[in-house]
């Protein structure tokens, strides 16, 4: 299951370029900040009470109090809950929404549903132009997950070449795609890369090294104890 870990850091302040103009929209954005501060205090109850006095007539801003709501149900596992409040946020802006779809993908994945979690990160590519690299990452993951493994190769690479070259995560499991297609030499650059670029801070990645490195060494064709990082995407 991915770990919840890091959607928080989704949560936006920022109000999206928009300058805020009258009353309602400046109560609005009260409200956003007075919710922003009880989720860092983990009271996501009363965040989301915050979030809901936020009006539709607000425009971006229900938008963004709409994704927090969801943000909250997600920490509190209601990820039913989550997917209606990211479809609302990503409706109240056309489409236009790249971090409420990618937080949808990842409920979604939570939920199984994974051809919906897979149309759903392939939305962030397309409204994004290919800027959101998580979007790949994911997709890699679930492509390993399903035996797919050219192509989750291709996703990672991907994901590495947009991210301009600094994405350790993708690194391992790109080593772990090609593991998995035989091709250690391949495997063993790209886990001596995410070492690299986390000082050797990896464990998984020191995992995946010296299993690829024994195989090198050995005819012996045993199974492949690789760990596939499935966290979201750090890089």
């Amino acid at each position: 299951m991915l770990k919840k870990v890091g959607l928080l850091g989704l949560l936006m302040i920022c109000f999206l370029g928009t300058a805020v103009v009258g009353l309602a929209n400046d109560d609005a954005r009260k409200a956003i900040e007075r919710g922003n501060a009880k989720v860092a205090k983990e009271q996501y109850e009363g965040a989301i009470e915050e979030f809901r006095r936020v009006q539709k007539s607000a425009g971006d801003l229900y938008a963004m109090a709409r994704y927090n709501i969801g943000v909250c149900n997600y920490e509190l596992s209601r990820s039913e809950e989550a997917v209606a409040e990211y479809k609302t946020a990503i409706e109240a802006r056309n489409g236009h929404y790249p971090k409420a779809l990618y937080a949808l993908g990842v409920v979604l994945e939570d939920l199984k549903r994974k051809e919906e979690a897979a149309k759903s990160y392939q939305q962030v590519i397309d409204i994004s132009n290919g800027t959101y690299v998580e979007a790949y990452y994911r997709l890699g993951v679930m492509a390993v997950q399903a035996g797919n493994y050219e192509n989750a190769a291709a996703l990672f690479q991907e994901a590495i070449n947009r991210s301009k070259d600094h994405f350790p995560t993708s690194h391992n499991n790109l080593g772990v795609a090609f593991a998995l297609l035989g091709r250690f030499s391949e495997a063993e650059r790209e886990f001596k890369i995410a070492l690299e670029q986390t000082g050797n801070n990896y464990g998984d990645a020191l995992h995946n090294l010296s299993i690829c490195r024994s195989r090198l060494e050995s005819a012996r064709a045993e199974p492949l104890a690789l760990t596939l990082d499935v966290k979201q995407a750090e890089y």
